[in-house]
């Protein structure tokens, strides 16, 4: 019988899930969990590299735990767990920090921009943020990693370190994890703002998150960046108006799709009409997430109970990994 792919990704907890989380991503997670062993886990580690205050920090762990529940990962199916709960990882973030160079560190371009962005924050955390991640994914020895082209070189430095412990110690010990971008399942999201993807940092306008009320949709949506209208029959759309379009097609019915698509090409098409409905269909899409989100955001029993379930699995793998890695560097064994 072929052993499942071990699977691993993990989210910062910096503000709620949206469209473009749940396309991208999550919604592939879902159906990975089905065949694969799959380890989703919070980044609350990582998320400490511009100081969150402690409350912020809680309550944005809760809050991603619960939409991701909501969203339809199940903790029966996928190891779901915060990154804190796995003091093993840190270990390993140690041991692989001793083999990283700090040329190679300040070649990786999210260093580079994050330094450029916050100058005055520019922390040995940031530096070493692909050191952490590679000890998240080989802890688990995951074998496919579900990435966005922002993290594809911080991917490649993971397997740069794999391969360099394995070579340094004379061992296959760590497996070298691979890619993953769904391929054709991949759906880019674009935001509100006539450019670029939904995202949290482009501000809250810019994206339909899982938890909104319709009426903040309705509000969003009827404000979405469009233009004036085509004046020649067939023109091309401009790209605020081929965002529109795409946001429609993930959340509408093809014969929906295909009236405003007739109405632009005739010249007859009225964005008015056109955003009304799009909203209407994005509220009836998010509306199953928004209650479960409600009912589990009640359930304080529940959401302990998947991180205390979490916790012991993802801990367990992570021992088992950390006993056989001190055994090969050379340390004494303290791991039963």
């Amino acid at each position: 019988m072929k052993s499942k792919d071990i699977v691993l990704s993990g989210i910062r907890p910096t503000g709620h899930l949206h469209l473009g989380n749940y396309f991208g991503a999550v919604k592939n997670f879902v159906k990975m969990q089905e065949s694969n062993e799959c380890y989703f886990f919070i980044a609350d580690y990582h998320s400490l590299t511009t100081h969150p205050h402690p409350d912020n920090l809680q309550g944005n762990v809760r809050q991603v735990l619960v939409e991701y529940l909501a969203a339809g990962l199940d903790p029966e199916k996928a190891t779901l767990y915060l990154q804190s709960d796995i003091p093993e990882t840190a270990e390993l973030y140690l041991f692989l920090n001793m083999n990283a160079y700090l040329g190679e560190l300040e070649r990786v371009t999210t260093f580079k921009e994050k330094a450029r962005k916050q100058p005055n924050n520019v922390n040995a955390g940031l530096l070493t943020y692909p050191t952490l991640m590679a000890a998240d994914i080989i802890i688990h020895k995951a074998t496919k990693v579900p990435v966005g082209k922002d993290q594809e070189q911080n991917l490649e430095m993971t397997r740069t370190f794999a391969r360099r412990f394995n070579h340094m110690y004379g061992t296959e010990f760590f497996p070298i994890p691979t890619a993953y971008n769904f391929g054709q399942q991949l759906v880019k999201i674009p935001g509100l703002d006539g450019s670029g993807k939904m995202g949290k940092s482009e501000g809250e306008a810019n994206a339909i998150f899982l938890n909104d009320e319709p009426k903040v949709i309705r509000k969003k949506i009827m404000r979405a960046v469009s233009d004036s209208g085509p004046i020649e029959k067939n023109q091309p759309k401009a790209e605020p108006i081929e965002n529109l379009f795409t946001l429609l097609k993930v959340v509408s019915k093809p014969d929906v799709v295909q009236f405003f698509d007739d109405q632009y090409t005739q010249c007859n098409i009225r964005y008015g009409d056109l955003k009304k409905q799009l909203a209407e269909d994005v509220i009836a899409f998010t509306e199953p997430f928004l209650e479960r989100i409600k009912t589990l955001s009640s359930d304080e029993a529940y959401i302990q109970k998947v991180l205390d379930m979490g916790a012991e699995k993802a801990r367990a793998n992570a021992q088992k990994t950390m006993r056989e890695v001190r055994q090969i560097i050379g340390f004494r064994k303290i791991y039963s």
